[in-house]
């Protein structure tokens, strides 16, 4: 059973600001990640994020394009069933992770 997708504000203007093949590929991933949204190490596909050199990112999850150099960060609502996806971005340096912090403190996610 695939969990429902729900697009931040911010999160449905980074896709809009990718390319027609990048978001192709982008939506492929996040509609596989849906399937099963859970922390790898509890046997799912998303990748937790933790203690980074900028915050702590714990309880966010990311889906890594490594050939775009994409990173999607979302949020489990699990009493919902729901993904909620906070940021779509380039990996440059730590800029993903600095704009999810921002996006975090202004009450964004």
């Amino acid at each position: 059973m695939a969990w429902s997708i729900e697009y931040t504000k911010l999160a449905n203007n980074d896709l809009s600001e990718l390319d027609h093949s990048q978001r192709i590929q982008v939506l492929k991933a996040i509609r596989k990640v849906s399937e099963n949204p859970l922390p790898n190490t509890e046997g799912g596909y998303g990748k937790p994020l933790g203690n980074q050199a900028i915050s702590n990112l714990s309880g966010y999850l990311k889906i890594k394009l490594l050939k775009l150099g994409i990173r999607v960060v979302y949020k489990l609502v699990e009493q919902e069933g729901v993904i909620r996806l906070i940021i779509i971005s380039v990996r440059e340096d730590e800029k993903v992770y600095t704009m999810l912090q921002e996006r975090i403190k202004k009450g964004k996610e």
